[in-house]
């Protein structure tokens, strides 16, 4: 006896039935007009890439604990990317001498990580990603930045209600470890360390921090907690990593961005080099990271050659949903065909083909019910489906040339040829 397979999908993924998928779509239509609104060009790769493309410069977590990765019949070893940054920044070192600078380019890949499942966190999603590559200066974090904010508004999201930009510098950091005089394998473990902050108790972070930084420690955390950015120090602020973290900030708020310094934003990849950034959901029921990104000069490098200047960010699509869900801004419709032909019997179903194609012809989407359903349940399960005309098909139409068009929105109903509905739903 045959052993019933589950209908389950694996563990962390998800099945996309069509109210979802439409949904889905949604978020994908908004994200890929903001981002061609901004001058960014779509792109895409494989999902498979060699794994030491992410043990070269990904945090060590995610290559050692999340990652999808195997040994193929070639004996090389594969991973599916966790993320899209290495891959994009691998595809423009290899055409540097080619492209025209600066580069924007956006692509919604899907992406897999062997995490816990969590609410906003699946093993696959996908991700929508804008990079832009070849400007090395402050102009640049401000245009993603605003990228970032009219992906929200467009949304119909308002900033400092639905949710804020919280910006820092790793710059600004190594300025800090340098006036301590903090060796290196000490500022990778603090900085890691401060990635996590937030999810750890204040006594605890501490007492952790002291273990790593020692005698640097009240500094660090003076530094962490310091929410104004013209409040940071003296040696911080002459420092040329300060004036481009202020004028970010400033001209964001100016811009009327909702924008913040937040030190405690530090990243967890390790290829970071500038201003990192990330945007908070403000619901108290979905109060989260929604999306990341920052300036990762040295990147480009790893491939040869002279370091491209990049900055980048992504999104996912399990976050969004869930912040438009909680915030009543979901406003996504589910696609369905214009028009229903219904015929009354199942010899009816060719002739009903053949009208559908005419409809069709005429621009009209069609499509027909060929079930042995009663025509009451026909209307019915089309108006669920949200068909908005159905047509009814009997002998008696055919013979006369005369059809009943229902309009199932408005619940009305005409009669005519099947030019004079096809004029009637164009008009």
């Amino acid at each position: 006896m045959s052993t019933k397979l589950p209908t389950d999908p694996y563990k962390g993924v998800r099945d996309f039935y069509p109210e979802d998928k439409a949904v889905q779509q949604y978020i994908f239509d908004v994200w890929q007009m903001t981002a061609e609104h901004f001058g960014y060009q779509a792109y895409d790769a494989s999902v498979l890439e060699p794994a030491e493309l992410y043990k070269s410069k990904t945090s060590a977590e995610i290559v050692n604990e999340q990652t999808y990765t195997f040994t193929d019949r070639g004996d090389r070893e594969v991973t599916l990317r966790p993320e899209m940054t290495p891959t994009v920044a691998r595809m423009v070192a290899g055409r540097r001498r080619e492209l025209s600078f600066p580069v924007r380019w956006y692509s919604i890949p899907n992406l897999f990580r062997y995490e816990r499942t969590q609410r906003g966190r699946l093993r696959e999603h996908w991700q929508l990603n804008c990079d832009l590559f070849g400007v090395d200066d402050p102009s640049a974090d401000i245009e993603l930045l605003l990228l970032v904010n009219d992906i929200f508004k467009n949304f119909g999201a308002e900033g400092g209600v639905h949710y804020a930009i919280h910006i820092a510098s790793r710059r600004v950091l190594e300025v800090l470890y340098d006036s301590l005089a903090i060796d290196q394998d000490t500022r990778v473990a603090a900085t890691r360390l401060a990635d996590r902050k937030l999810k750890m108790d204040a006594a605890h972070f501490e007492t952790e921090m002291t273990a790593i930084a020692g005698a640097a420690t009240p500094a660090i955390l003076d530094f962490l907690n310091t929410t104004d950015v013209t409040a940071l120090s003296d040696t911080i602020k002459a420092s040329a990593a300060y004036i481009e973290l202020e004028m970010v900030v400033t001209t964001l708020t100016e811009l009327g961005c909702a924008a913040v310094f937040d030190p405690t934003i530090i990243r967890g990849f390790d290829y970071y080099t500038g201003v990192v950034f990330e945007v908070k959901d403000l619901h108290p029921d979905n109060n989260r990271s929604m999306l990341g990104g920052g300036r990762y000069d040295n990147l480009t490098g790893l491939f040869g050659g002279d370091p491209i200047p990049g900055i980048g960010f992504g999104m996912g699509d399990v976050t969004m949903r869930d912040f438009l869900e909680s915030h009543n801004l979901l406003t996504a419709d589910i696609n369905a065909p214009t028009l229903a032909i219904l015929p009354l019997d199942l010899s009816l179903n060719v002739p009903a083909q053949k009208i559908a194609q005419t409809f069709r012809n005429a621009g009209i989407a069609t499509t027909v019910d060929m079930s042995q359903k009663k025509i009451g349940k026909k209307i019915t399960s089309a108006a669920d489906h949200y068909v908005d005309y159905a047509l009814i098909l009997g002998e008696d139409e055919i013979t006369s040339d005369t059809y009943t068009l229902k309009n199932l929105v408005a619940e009305t109903e005409q009669h005519g040829t099947i030019e004079a509905l096809i004029a009637q739903i164009q008009t």
